[in-house]
């Protein structure tokens, strides 16, 4: 019970650590490693990115209507994201449109413990950040 208490009661910053996390390694591979990120990528970081400066403002605001403004976002990213895990995993053919152009969606370039992969983490971080709104909605809805 304790965790659950903890988690309500830091849902908000819980979801900006995550977004600045997934945002900072995104960077990290594509800037410092050099990993080109394919079409899928790119959409899941559209997703993302805003996240890091609108959750601070709703965090100083205490803006209880936040995720109003943020589960479209993570909604979005989620429905990549897990389209880019079932493409990476071999779930559904690579032979889509949306990975037709540039590098392929289902390049391998971080494989941790033979199952953890970017596309992976991603997803984590959406249902993550989409767990701690509806925490943050749910736990504030009768204020």
């Amino acid at each position: 019970m304790q965790i659950i208490s903890i988690f309500k009661k830091y849902a908000l910053y819980l979801a900006w650590v995550v977004a600045l996390i997934a945002t900072g390694g995104s960077l990290y591979f594509s800037e410092v490693l050099k990993y080109p990120p394919c079409s899928l990528c790119w959409y899941q970081r559209i997703a993302m990115y805003p996240l890091i400066f609108i959750l601070p403002v709703a965090v100083y605001r205490k803006d209880k209507h936040i995720p109003f403004y943020v589960l479209p976002l993570t909604l979005i990213g989620t429905l990549f994201a897990g389209y880019h895990s079932l493409l990476y995993y071999g779930f559904l053919p690579e032979s889509t449109i949306s990975c037709a152009y540039g590098i392929s969606c289902t390049s391998t370039y971080v494989e941790w413990f033979g199952f953890i992969t970017i596309p992976l983490l991603s997803l984590l971080a959406f249902l993550v950040i989409s767990a701690a709104m509806v925490t943050f909605f749910t736990d504030r809805k009768g204020e």
